[in-house]
C-alpha cells in the first residue's frame, strides 16, 4: 500500500530533514510563521508550505520508499531559477533583454473591476511590442487537510519521515476539467484575435493524466495556439521535459477526455450507497 504524502516542504526535501528541522517546519504550518519562498521573491504564501507531494511506503509507520514522481502542488514551485520564462523566451525568440510582468489585468466584470488575469506575461519591445502570456496550473488534492499531518510533525521525535496519516490524491480532474479548460476556453479566443499565443505550464505528472504528449508533437508556433510547457522535478530541481504546440480545440479536448466507468461498475458502487429516504442523504 502507497500513501501521498509531503514530498517539499518549504523548499527542502522531507526525506532530506532532520527530526527538529521537520519540527520547525510543522510549527510554522501550525502557527502560519512567515517563511520565505526559495523559488520566487517574497514570503510563502501556500498555507501550510507543501510544495509538492509524491507517494511513499511503509513500516510500521514510517516511510521506507518512494514510488513514483514528484507531483507540484504549489504554482510558485515552477518558478525555480525561472526555467520556465528563460524556456519560453528561447521558443518565441525573444532575447535577454525580454521582461515580465506578473498578473496583469485581462477580464473585466459587471463593476468594472479586473474579473481575471493573465499569471505572467513576457514582452519585448525591440520593435513594436511583442509578448505571450503563461499561465501555471499545479494541482490540487482530494482527501482531508493537512493541518493534522502538521501536528503529527510538531509531536514526532522519530528520525524517519512519518507516513502519511490519511488518504490523499492528486486532483487532476478537477485541476484540467474544472479550472484550467475553461481558462483557456476565455482567453485564448481572445488572444488569438490579438496576434499573440498563451503558454501553459503543468507538471510531468499532470501532463501525463491528460494523455501525455501527441503522438506527433508540433514545435511550429503557427500550428496551434497554446504553447505547452512540461517540467518535471529530478533530484530537487526543476528540469525541462517536454513541450509542444496544440490549438484550443486540441488542447480542451486533452483536458477534458474522460471515459465513463462500465455500467456493471456504476450499478454496483450505487447499490453500495444507497439509503432509504428516512435514513437521509
Amino acid at each position: 500500500m502507497t500513501r501521498y504524502g509531503i514530498a517539499e516542504w518549504y523548499g527542502h526535501d522531507l526525506l532530506d530533514l532532520t527530526t527538529t528541522e521537520r519540527r520547525d517546519h510543522a510549527d510554522a504550518a501550525v502557527n502560519r510563521r512567515e517563511r520565505p519562498c526559495p523559488y520566487r521573491p517574497g514570503p510563502c504564501n501556500k498555507t501550510g508550505g507543501v510544495c509538492s507531494m509524491r507517494q511513499y511506503g511503509e513500516t510500521r509507520g514510517r516511510v521506507t520508499s518512494v514510488v513514483g514522481p514528484t507531483v507540484i502542488m504549489c504554482p510558485s514551485r515552477f518558478e525555480q531559477d525561472r526555467l520556465l520564462l528563460g524556456w519560453l523566451n528561447e521558443i518565441v525568440g525573444f532575447d535577454a533583454d525580454a521582461m515580465l510582468a506578473r498578473e496583469v489585468p485581462f477580464m473585466v466584470g459587471n463593476t468594472g473591476k479586473p474579473a481575471g488575469k493573465i499569471d505572467l506575461v513576457v514582452a519585448t519591445e525591440q520593435h513594436d511590442l511583442r509578448w505571450f502570456g503563461l499561465e501555471i496550473q499545479a494541482v490540487y488534492f482530494s482527501g482531508p487537510g493537512m493541518d493534522d499531518e502538521f501536528v503529527r510533525y510538531l509531536r514526532d521525535e522519530g528520525t524517519e519521515p512519518l507516513y502519511p496519516n490519511g488518504v490523499r490524491r492528486p486532483d487532476w480532474r478537477s485541476s484540467s476539467a474544472k479550472r484550467l479548460a475553461p481558462q483557456l476556453q476565455v482567453k485564448v479566443p481572445t488572444l488569438r484575435r490579438w496576434g499573440s499565443k498563451i503558454a501553459v505550464a503543468v507538471d510531468g505528472p499532470f501532463f501525463d493524466s491528460i494523455g501525455g504528449p501527441s503522438a506527433a508533437p508540433s514545435h511550429d508556433l503557427d500550428a496551434g495556439d497554446v504553447i505547452w510547457l512540461v517540467p518535471e522535478v529530478v533530484d530537487g530541481q526543476l528540469a525541462r521535459r517536454h513541450w509542444e504546440v496544440l490549438t484550443l480545440e486540441a488542447s480542451c479536448e486533452k483536458l477534458l477526455a474522460a471515459t465513463p466507468i462500465p455500467r456493471a461498475d456504476f450499478e454496483q458502487q450505487l447499490r453500495e450507497r444507497l439509503r432509504p429516504f428516512s435514513a437521509g442523504a
